[in-house]
């Protein structure tokens, strides 16, 4: 019996990863599908392509052939060791490409238990979901934060009258939740890659990117503003009006506010399950311009409050 290197089959390395095993079990899978496919031996192709992935996706499945493949990979004909039983098994489940019964003697020697599947007819036994599709969507955080309705266009693998897969630009509107956050992926059943042989489509998947904001800095779910604020408000105090995404808001500066002093108005966040807050950042900031009586002012002051801000300089 011929020992099957499901490796070389994929074309990936021994340690290549899920996505990496995934991504190549996709691309052959549909090169050599025989609603595609016009080789002749599409068919066998497409069933061994199956059959490799069938093992190397699963973990447990993956880690016995690893130590068969050390033990008889070498060359010649192919036995399992003596007293050898998989525990991985097959049961069947989840699985996306040819009939259980149409693998290979290595395959049956090896993990046994073929039992759960059926043969069908060609065209209706070679079922595959579609490939899931990633797009970015791009925001304005005013649009993440009240939801609107995007149109967005994209291309897409669709079948052509000839069964043949080509990209074909589409055009689809797209409605955004209000507080959608920057990173998060909305998904569109059935909107992704076209399935074969009968099989669903793909999911479309659009990940979220919001756009900076000239005032506003987003953190999760909530948002930063950056408030100036006159050197008599932040000493004396003041009630001041705060821009928020909903309008505008009272904020009361108590006395003796410090630069950079955060303060947060709770609520005023992003909107969600769980809402966000705004939190106000003082900024004092003086005048651009300064009058010969501001400036008599501000000598007053320094004689009236002796202060140092730099004496834990040491200077």
């Amino acid at each position: 019996m011929e020992f099957k290197d499901y490796y070389d089959i994929l074309g990936v390395n021994e340690d290549a990863s899920k996505s990496e095993i995934k991504s190549a079990y996709r691309r052959l899978a549909r090169k050599y599908h025989p609603d595609v496919s016009d080789d002749e031996d599409a068919e066998d192709r497409f069933k061994e392509v199956s059959e490799a992935y069938e093992v190397l996706k699963d973990d447990e499945k993956r880690a016995e052939y690893d130590q068969l493949r050390r033990y008889g990979s070498s060359g010649g004909g192919f036995e399992p060791p003596p007293g050898w039983e998989s525990s991985a098994g097959f049961s069947g489940g989840g699985f996306t490409g040819a009939d259980s019964r149409d693998f290979s003697d290595f395959f049956e020697s090896v993990f046994g238990g073929m039992g759960g599947g059926f043969r069908q007819q060609r065209g209706q036994g070679f079922a595959m979901r579609g490939e899931d599709m990633h797009h970015p969507l791009s925001l304005f955080l005013e649009e993440a934060y009240h939801g609107c309705e995007k149109a967005i266009t994209l291309t897409k693998p669709e079948p052509g009258p000839d069964g043949q897969i080509q990209r074909r630009q589409r055009n689809l509107k797209v409605k955004v939740p209000a507080g959608v956050r920057d990173g998060q992926n909305i998904r569109l059943k059935g909107q992704g890659g076209p399935g074969m042989g009968g099989g669903p489509a793909g999911d479309l998947y659009l990940e979220v990117r919001i756009a900076p904001h000239p005032h506003f800095r987003l953190e999760g779910s909530d948002l930063y503003l950056t408030l100036p604020v006159t050197p008599w408000e932040a000493a004396l105090g003041a009630s001041v009006q705060v821009p928020t995404m909903d309008g505008r808001a009272s904020m009361k500066i108590q006395p003796g506010a410090r630069e950079g002093q955060k303060m947060r108005l709770r609520g005023k966040g992003m909107p969600g399950k769980q809402r966000g807050d705004l939190y106000v950042v003082l900024q004092i900031t003086m005048p651009p311009k300064q009058t010969e009586k501001s400036r008599e002012l501000f000598r007053a002051l320094a004689d009236e409050v002796p202060f140092n801000p730099r004496e834990h300089l040491g200077v």
